[in-house]
């Protein structure tokens, strides 16, 4: 039987953490061959290809990496390789798997995996986690479903994950729909399988637009977006109260904002859709959707951003990032779910 061909990259993150010294914090180290000698089984199971991309954290990841990384994983694609697995931090995993999902053009899956403990952490979960991620990108059946993430031996959309725990190891959720599968056995069993949105145009040379992410809170008066739109922020995203509500003075706010730039909002509950016609005071969700506002629908403030920069970066008119959002917010299941 010919093994699949599967090709493995690293970018960091906590999976990859040891300390130098007894009472120093861990710190990314290894490499992904490091990480791939602890799973003999896997070499032997598939043909592998291996490359360190980087050794950061999570946390400084940049849209230069994310893009880095796909266009490696685009060419060992295209060189045969059956299905591609990216290692890195968590803290930004659902974020950066967003981002490939929505440029990621390939049949073939990309996964990406992590883990909550480091390698040297009873229980570390970094092993499991890789071959989970490589039972799923090895898989027939996870062809066409894009950017998946695997983690806990769960199989999560990249447009619905999210880290919801900052240290358990299930800490990733895709409320409220959940995962669309599990890994058992080294099989894969997929519940429900989204559908496609087209991708998008690949950012031009030297666009870097500045959106900013805020989150309103109580007593909020505004002032913070004011702020933003001064400083020349290309656009926006609101992570608002429950199904879409800020301040009215903020509502104020926004009216002006919007001439400078896209303004999104979506809830900052972490669940569930903002809504359209329900509430009709000043910083409702119809309120803010009169003064131009646009609706993230069941995409959080994270995927938000991650959309918004994409299409600014794109170049895209403003219509045309209207007529996105709109589709990427108000279908959770993809185009062919309606």
């Amino acid at each position: 039987m010919t093994k699949p061909c599967l090709a493995v990259g690293s970018l960091g993150g906590t999976i990859t953490m040891t300390r130098d010294a007894d009472g120093q914090g861990v710190a990314p180290s290894l490499t992904v061959d490091d990480l791939l000698a602890v799973l003999p089984e896997l070499a032997d199971a598939a043909d592998l290809q291996t490359r360190t991309l980087a050794t950061v954290p999570g946390a400084s990841l940049s849209f230069s990496d994310v893009f880095a990384a796909m266009d490696w994983a685009r060419g060992v694609i295209d060189d045969g390789a059956d299905g591609a697995v990216l290692v890195q931090g968590t803290d930004t995993l659902e974020e950066t798997s967003y981002l490939l999902d929505l440029h990621w053009d390939r049949e073939q899956p990309l996964v990406l995996t992590g883990a909550m403990r480091s390698p040297r952490q009873a229980g570390a979960d970094g092993p499991a986690n890789i071959l989970a991620a490589a039972t799923v990108a090895t898989s027939p059946s996870s062809r066409g479903l894009g950017v998946l993430v695997t983690i806990n031996d769960e199989i999560h959309a990249a447009r619905r994950v999210r880290k919801s725990d900052s240290v358990a190891q299930d800490a990733f959720t895709s409320a409220p729909f959940g995962p669309l599968g599990r890994v058992h056995e080294s099989k894969v069993t997929y519940a429900n399988r989204p559908g496609r949105w087209a991708t998008l145009r690949r950012p031009a040379p030297g666009q870097v637009p500045q959106v900013a992410l805020l989150e309103t809170g109580l007593g909020d008066d505004g002032a913070l977006l004011q702020t933003v739109c001064d400083a020349g922020y290309d656009g926006v995203v609101l992570s608002a109260f429950g199904a879409g509500h800020v301040s009215a003075a903020t509502a104020e706010v926004v009216s002006a904002a919007v001439k400078h730039g896209p303004v999104i909002f979506a809830s900052r509950t972490g669940s569930g859709p903002v809504l359209s016609r329900t509430y009709g005071f000043p910083g409702s969700e119809e309120d803010l959707l009169a003064r131009g506002a646009l609706s993230a629908g069941w995409l959080d403030a994270r995927k938000a951003r991650i959309l918004l920069w994409s299409l600014l970066a794109a170049g895209s008119p403003v219509d045309q990032i209207r007529e996105v959002v709109d589709a990427h917010g108000g279908h959770p299941g993809g185009p062919d779910q309606n």
